[in-house]
Order: structure tokens, then C-alpha cells, then sequence
């Protein structure tokens, strides 16, 4: 546990998501309160009733888990939710922090805030240094402005207000709706839905070669409550586990996880992306953090949550 945060009221906003849920598992190890809100009881996009709660409940620290999240045909089917709906959010939220003397914020983005050619591993001094990769742009100018806006307090408030980049994720809560889901919990319904007729392989978009990092959700959680804790500069910070896989290689894990036999098949007529997607975790793993859940056994775990609680 932590003595900078015993004893704070801390508010994780998004506590429904997958990346909010696993935030609010890892406090409860903290001597701290957890302030959640559900939408019921706060619409993040409307900023009164933002202000009305963080006044009434005066949070001492937050954790801004809160977007709308997709892969590249949601990104693209629904542009203006993307961009308007989460900068809208994060307005809400960071400004009301600092109206309301929140001591210190976390606002987390992600790892599609970086030039869609970068070189890699990515450092965090990449940012705004080339195009972004158009099948997810919205989503990332969004973050950036986040990024910026904390900036921005804490340059001219001296606010402590800090942001940190997640990259992919996977795990318990994710979103397995083939519509609208990322690219690991796609492969899993896939290969698990193929399981179930009794189809051998499954196939998947573009050519598989693109590289790709993964971090278990359980590993962001535990990260951003070190980073809330620890730390205070005005550049973002990288999440991620400082190693990647193709996506054909992922897939193949998967087919292995849930128990597919067959050939991985490709459909060339989809795109792949960015051709490659490392974050260095270089400046975070120096302050003294690094991940413990390996793929292999995240993606068993994840699935075995997908049976027990969307299967069934």
C-alpha cells in the first residue's frame, strides 16, 4: 500500500468499464475510499452534473477512466462520437477537478495518440510529430487534447493534474461485441463462436503481419495507482509491457486458449492498420514498475471470464 494515499477519498470516473472496474479492484488493496458514480447518478457529459457530484462528494484524487472505446470499424462508423462525446467528458472532468481543488488527476488515454510511422518503441516525445493512422483519429485527437488540457493546468495553476497512455488492452469487462470490440476479444468470440459449430479455423482481417503490444487490464490498474501515487511530471507517461506480437501470432494463441483446431485464414480485402505499434515503457519501468501477467496466461484467464459471464 501506499502512504500517499491512505486515507483519500479518490474518485475513479468510468467505474463500469473494463479499465475503471480493474482500477477500482486494485484501490480496494489501498487505505482509501473509492467514490463511483454511475450515469444514473451523474451524466459525465453534462458538465453541471459533473460539478454538482465532485462538489458534493469532494474527491481529493481522481482517476479518469472514463471514454467511449472501440476498434477501427467503430472508430469509423461513428467519428463524432469519438472525437465530440469523449472531449466532452474529459472536459467535464478535469476542469470540475480543478475548479473544486481535486489535489491530483490521472487522465488515462492511449496508445493511438502517436503518429501512425513512429519510430520504435514508441517514446513519449513522439507525440505531434507525425500523422496519426486515419482508422482511429478521432479517438486519438481526442486523448491528445486531454493530454494538453492537463497540461495546460498545470502550467498556468501549478495543478497536478497528470496523464498516462495506456497501450492495448484485454481482460475481464472488456467489450466482446464483434461490432464494436478491440482486436483480442474480436479473436475470442471468433474463435470461440468457430469452436461451437464445429469449424475448423477462423479467419481474420488484413494480412496478420502488423505488430501489436498488449497489457492485462490487471497490470493497468496496478500501474495507474503507482502513477497516482508517484507520478508528477508534465509529459504523459507509457503503459505498456515493452514487447509485442503479430496478430496472426496472437490469433493462433487464442485459437490454442479457447481450444480451436484449423488453419488461421486471412481476408486481404480489410485493413491492417499500423504496420507497427511498440510503446517504450522505458520511463515508467525506471520508476520502478514493470507488468507480471504474461500473455499467454491473461488470454486463459480472459477467457475463462468471457465463459462464466457473457457466454452464460
Amino acid at each position: 500500500m501506499s502512504e500517499k494515499l491512505k486515507g483519500k477519498r479518490i474518485w475513479v470516473a468510468g467505474h463500469n468499464g473494463m479499465v475503471g472496474s480493474a482500477i477500482v479492484r486494485r484501490l480496494a488493496r489501498e487505505d482509501c475510499e473509492v467514490l463511483t458514480v454511475g450515469r444514473d447518478g451523474c451524466d459525465l457529459m453534462n458538465r453541471a452534473e459533473v460539478e454538482d457530484w465532485m462538489g458534493a462528494n469532494k474527491p481529493d484524487m481522481v482517476i479518469d477512466a472514463a471514454a467511449k472505446v472501440g476498434g477501427i470499424l467503430a472508430n469509423d462508423t461513428y467519428p463524432v462520437d469519438f472525437l465530440y462525446n469523449n472531449m466532452d467528458i474529459q472536459n467535464n472532468i478535469i476542469t470540475t477537478a480543478h475548479t473544486v481543488g481535486v489535489e491530483k488527476l490521472v487522465f488515462l488515454g492511449s496508445s493511438c495518440i502517436y503518429p501512425k510511422l513512429a519510430p520504435q518503441p514508441i517514446t513519449e516525445d513522439s507525440l505531434l510529430t507525425g500523422p496519426l493512422e486515419p482508422t482511429n483519429e478521432w479517438y486519438a485527437v481526442a486523448k491528445i487534447a486531454g493530454i494538453k488540457l492537463c497540461q495546460a493546468y498545470m502550467r498556468q495553476y501549478g495543478s497536478r493534474f497528470v496523464s498516462a497512455m495506456p497501450t492495448n488492452l484485454y481482460g475481464p469487462y472488456d467489450n466482446f461485441d464483434l461490432q464494436s470490440s478491440h482486436v483480442i476479444p474480436a479473436l475470442m468470440r471468433k474463435a470461440h463462436r468457430a469452436k461451437k459449430a464445429g469449424e475448423s479455423g477462423m479467419e481474420i482481417w488484413g494480412t496478420g503481419t502488423p505488430l501489436r503490444e498488449f497489457l492485462h487490464v490487471d497490470d493497468l490498474a496496478d500501474a495507474t495507482v503507482f502513477v497516482l501515487a508517484e507520478y508528477e511530471d508534465f509529459e504523459h507517461i507509457n503503459i505498456g509491457s515493452g514487447t509485442d506480437q503479430s496478430i496472426a501470432d496472437v490469433a493462433r494463441m487464442v485459437m490454442d486458449v479457447v481450444g480451436l483446431e484449423g488453419e488461421l485464414r486471412h481476408d486481404r480485402t480489410k485493413p491492417d492498420g499500423t504496420p507497427r505499434k511498440l510503446m517504450s515503457a522505458a520511463k515508467l519501468q525506471a520508476l520502478g514498475w514493470t507488468p507480471t501477467i504474461e500473455l499467454k496466461e491473461g488470454l486463459a484467464q480472459t477467457y475463462q471470464w468471457f465463459l462464466e459471464n457473457v457466454e452464460n
